[in-house]
């Protein structure tokens, strides 16, 4: 019996220590699923706990462990209001940010939003230059309501003489079809990959088709497709709950790689929608899943232009395609540092080496690989770099963090303004900006 009792307070204590843990966290992208309803449920679970400590034990027997065990678990409720204190607190100063700041570093976000209304004064006020939606934002919905939900922005934005909204997804086509539904669920692009050349570029241009056509009908312009990643040889880490890129690669070779993706970008184009190619420097050799964890690529560059990154080079000159780089630092350019904020990969190898002078967008920087060290640095950093658009998508509400980061950084002059003026460029140029 006083072994089962010791235990249960055992319990109790790691149980309290869990909830503070979630309370002063409550903020963070891994608890979004607590937000809402969730955090309620703590808090009320909370007091609910601490309410049957004082009225049964703890309290009566007057020890101080029983006393230290009750205010743990009164502290929940507090450290969630704490944190959501200092969310608001954030959020209110970027908002009275300076009207020319905010949009010449808002021209640089493309933010995911879960309601109209929480998206709305970033849109209206030119701190974002585009939004991206998911299946959060058809949920239990037909496309109609995200269509008039797309144009109700664009109207705001158009209302404000602000330049239309870059609306951005991810509609890759087999397990990445985040629109899907309602709109139709086609295969992954790998299903083409064998098949006879004429054939296959005529399907892959009629899955881009497909999709172009569907998106545009929503008034969605940017598609985070095709994948250019190598299919890697080893088998798939237990570990990658998110990447998948043996699921979602086109081959492992890479002229078939470029022949598909080629040929749907050229679909996806034909009905106004443009292409973003992902996720250079490339995921195939790599196993960490940087939605959680660092990832390094190791192979030597020779080897790396002859084989990953030759589809990204094919594409890029025979296109219009973004390109869309992920958290992977290359060892051999800039040990370390993922790729998606390298002045040495952004600047030296893509923008000078490449003379790739189209848009560059950053992976979400609500990944782990990311978002777990110190963002600011890297939303600076990527700036610095060349990077034309940051993108904050799993978790938007992380937006105020990340665009408090460049604000900082440019009123105490850490911003380059020679690469901001180049990406005002390439962004004027691309026709994203007036």
């Amino acid at each position: 019996m006083q072994v089962g009792k010791c235990i249960g307070i055992v319990l109790l204590w790691i149980a309290g220590l869990v909830f503070v843990f979630a309370g002063i966290n409550t903020n963070d992208p891994y608890l979004v699923p607590l937000r809402g309803p969730g955090n309620l449920l703590l808090a009320v679970a909370s007091i609910a706990v601490a309410y049957i400590l004082i009225r049964r034990v703890a309290w009566r027997r007057r020890s101080w462990a029983g006393r230290l065990l009750v205010v743990l678990w009164s502290l929940p409720p507090l450290a969630m209001l704490a944190a959501h204190g200092v969310f608001e607190v954030r959020k209110h100063r970027v908002l009275q940010a300076d009207p020319v700041l905010t949009r010449s570093l808002g021209r640089h976000f493309i933010v995911g939003y879960r309601s109209f209304d929480e998206v709305v004064p970033l849109v209206e006020r030119g701190f974002i230059a585009g939004i991206y939606v998911t299946r959060r934002n058809v949920a239990g919905r037909a496309a109609e309501p995200l269509k008039a939900e797309i144009a109700a922005l664009q109207a705001r934005r158009h209302a404000a003489g602000l330049p239309p909204l870059m609306v951005a997804t991810d509609q890759e086509g087999g397990i990445v079809s985040h629109l899907a539904p309602p709109l139709t669920r086609l295969p992954a692009l790998a299903s083409l990959a064998e098949l006879a050349p004429d054939e296959r570029k005529a399907k892959a241009e009629e899955f881009g088709r497909i999709h172009g056509r569907e998106l545009a009908s929503l008034g969605i312009n940017l598609n985070f497709a095709p994948v250019l990643d190598l299919r890697p040889e080893a088998k798939r880490n237990q570990l990658d709950f998110n990447t998948l890129t043996n699921q979602r690669a086109i081959s492992d070779d890479p002229a078939k790689v470029s022949a598909v993706a080629g040929a749907y970008i050229h679909g996806l184009e034909s009905a106004g929608v443009s292409a973003t190619v992902k996720h250079f420097p490339g995921l195939g050799r790599v196993r960490a899943d940087t939605h959680h964890f660092d990832a390094d690529l190791d192979t030597p560059v020779g080897e790396l232009e002859a084989t990953d990154w030759r589809p990204f080079r094919d594409v890029l000159s025979t296109s219009g395609a973004r390109l869309m780089v992920g958290h992977v630092a290359v060892s051999a350019l800039d040990p370390g540092r993922p790729a998606s904020h390298s002045k040495a990969v952004v600047d030296g190898l893509i923008r000078k080496t490449w003379n790739y002078q189209g848009i560059v967008v950053t992976d979400d920087l609500v990944m782990g690989a990311i978002y777990q060290h110190d963002v600011c640095t890297a939303v600076v950093e990527a700036l610095n770099a060349g990077v034309d658009l940051l993108l904050v998508a799993y978790d938007g509400l992380q937006f105020y963090r990340l665009f408090a980061c460049a604000t900082d950084a440019a009123e105490r002059g850490g911003l380059d303004t020679a690469m901001l003026r180049d990406s005002e460029t390439r962004l004027r140029r691309a026709q994203l900006i007036d």
